[in-house]
């Protein structure tokens, strides 16, 4: 069995994809002004992540499942994503998706890239339509932190072999707290906070900042 030399945590929504899956989830439903205001609210530092998500969740009861098939077709990967998760599996780095998102697309993504390790949020669904509720364990800022050092653990890794890339307030916690944390086209509260930074929406900017082990 290889020895695995490093972990990758990506966030998903506006960093491995260039969408905001929920906006798209919004125009679904036909309220995609009030979705995505409350999306960059949240992303900026200036609404709590939990309250907003389930606010914009509630927003989105009665849409049908089968939508997802749709939008899924709508999801860009960011430039150079799908090679930079390569590169870094080639040289035994793991790589996770954790995300505010929700789990029918992180999986999706996750089993087009070959990745195992995902965190997402779950939508509550009855007879085939979203109720408009949340089910199980929300992905707050803490809760990426935790999953982050918790995957580490789990993979026998010094938190020092970590990195973690995100763009919203929602990921500062475990931009922090990785060995080597990245802002990606970020909100200004995480410029403000993180040093390295990636101005440009290309993945393979993010090599030349950080050392394959």
């Amino acid at each position: 069995m290889k020895k695995i030399k490093g972990l990758c945590v990506l966030d998903v929504d506006g960093t491995l994809i260039e969408e905001e899956v929920i906006d798209l989830l919004g125009k679904e439903a036909e309220c995609e002004e009030e979705v995505a205001l409350l999306t960059a609210q949240a992303m900026r530092g200036e609404l709590d992540f939990e309250e907003s998500l389930r606010k914009r969740v509630s927003l989105l009861q009665g849409l049908s499942v089968d939508k997802f098939e749709h939008l899924y077709t709508q999801i860009h990967f960011s430039k150079n994503a799908q090679e930079f998760v390569k590169i870094l599996q080639k040289h035994d780095i793991e790589v996770g998706l954790v995300s505010g998102g929700f789990v029918p697309i992180v999986e999706r993504l996750a089993t087009e890239l070959g990745i195992s390790l995902i965190a997402a949020n779950r939508l509550e669904v009855k007879d085939g339509f979203l109720t408009g509720k949340l089910e199980g364990e929300i992905i707050t800022r803490e809760v990426k932190e935790e999953t982050l050092v918790r995957w580490g653990k789990e993979l026998d890794l010094p938190i020092e072999r970590t990195i973690a890339i995100g763009d919203g307030a929602n990921d500062l916690a475990m931009l922090k707290r990785a060995g080597i944390g990245i802002g990606f086209c970020a909100k200004a509260i995480v410029k403000e906070e993180i040093p390295l930074q990636i101005e440009e929406r290309d993945f393979s900017r993010v090599l030349k900042l950080i050392d394959l082990f």
